[in-house]
């Protein structure tokens, strides 16, 4: 079997969704090495990037002709795509971030696209107008064109019949897994020269996630001030920010009487990631609402005890044995946190159970669920 997937992100992105793309492709790659896997996608040159796409040689990457430049490829990839997929030989197109390209149905290839979330029908208020008109008219006509309507949760296959009448029978539950090297379990000395290069003491509280306003990890800051003088931990922030919103947080900081006490690492690869997670006390990821919330499901894998929000997928992905908090109510997480990272029985089950749920998104079942929609379809 031949299968085509929209790349751009696996090549361009390099947070959630293009971690979903490369995660998805590799663990394709690595149980159904007997199909061939082409990847359209604009020109890049990022060193992550081509260090990625050197590692698997067996993927067939295509780019746009040398005619189309930067700013053109877009027309490349949502204009001229079906006829080229048509002509490489395509039996099935995957959209793996919201999008099919214009005549995909006409085309006659079968075609899956991955709905990750509506979150911004949702909350509009966190989107521009003209974000909300583009995503809003790629996401129906993928819906509409699709045979195949991958949600990677219940709560997505839920807006989806909500918001856009899609037919249950159309749609696919397929989770997302996260990167391997989160199912490795690394030894102190591996994890302490990892800690020593971002400046991270023993005893933190972690959280990791882009640093905005669904996020919400200013509930976070001003909960663990509230409990600060109880408990002798840090609290590493990592993500990338956004600087209204960072201002916000640095004024928490201040105010709380924990300057000397937050930290910011920045960016962290996945090399690098799990040795960070596997140290932390505990996870927190009080989010307003989430399409999935894969750094949940990184810290249960990592055997961290997880306290996420009660809100949208959050308690499907992190499982009945993380706590579920109110996102916005400080005083309910600072009392959970509190009892995280003191109660020692509590904190064995969370954790035990919680590696025991993340066994339902091992990269291993997630692929077997996609390759079933797939060869269904066919």
């Amino acid at each position: 079997m031949k299968i085509g997937f929209d790349a751009k992100r696996a090549f361009h992105n390099f947070r959630g969704l293009g971690n979903y793309s490369r995660t998805l492709i590799e663990s394709l790659v690595k149980y159904y090495p007997e199909h061939h896997y082409s990847l359209y996608t604009p020109s890049f040159k990022d060193d992550y990037a081509i260090s990625w796409q050197n590692r698997f040689k067996q993927l067939d990457v295509i780019t746009p002709p040398k005619v189309f430049n930067k700013a053109t490829s877009s027309i490349w990839r949502s204009f001229l795509l079906s006829k080229q997929i048509q002509a490489d030989g395509v039996d099935l197109y995957h959209g793996l971030s919201h999008e099919l390209p214009s005549g995909i149905k006409k085309s006659g290839i079968p075609s899956v696209v991955t709905i990750h979330d509506l979150i911004y029908l949702r909350f509009p208020e966190y989107f521009p107008w003209i974000d909300r008109q583009v995503y809003d008219r790629k996401f129906r006509y993928a819906t509409e064109s699709a045979d195949i309507v991958i949600a990677i949760c219940n709560q997505t296959k839920n807006d989806l019949i909500h918001y856009f009448g899609v037919p249950e029978e159309k749609i696919r539950i397929v989770y997302q897994s996260c990167h391997p090297n989160f199912y490795t379990r690394y030894d102190d000395e591996q994890c302490q020269k990892v800690l020593e290069k971002w400046n991270i003491s023993d005893h933190y509280i972690l959280y990791v996630g882009a640093l905005e306003p669904r996020k919400n990890a200013l509930t976070l800051v001003k909960a663990f001030s509230r409990i600060k003088d109880l408990i002798p931990h840090n609290l590493v922030l990592v993500g990338s920010p956004d600087k209204d919103y960072l201002k916000k947080i640095k004024k928490a900081i201040v105010d709380g009487g924990v300057t000397d006490r937050v930290i910011f690492p920045g960016f962290i690869s996945n090399e690098e990631m799990p040795l960070i997670y596997q140290k932390a006390d505990a996870f927190i990821y009080p989010a307003e609402f989430e399409g999935w919330g894969i750094p949940v499901v990184e810290a249960l894998f990592s055997e961290v005890p997880v306290i996420t929000s009660k809100t949208s997928c959050l308690p499907e992905s992190s499982g009945e044995y993380s706590i579920h908090i109110d996102p916005h109510n400080v005083e309910e997480l600072a009392t959970n946190l509190e009892t995280v990272l003191y109660d020692d029985d509590k904190r064995k089950l969370m954790i035990h159970q919680g590696r025991l749920h993340a066994e339902n998104f091992h990269w291993k079942k997630t692929s077997k669920s996609l390759m079933d929609v797939y060869q269904k379809l066919l």
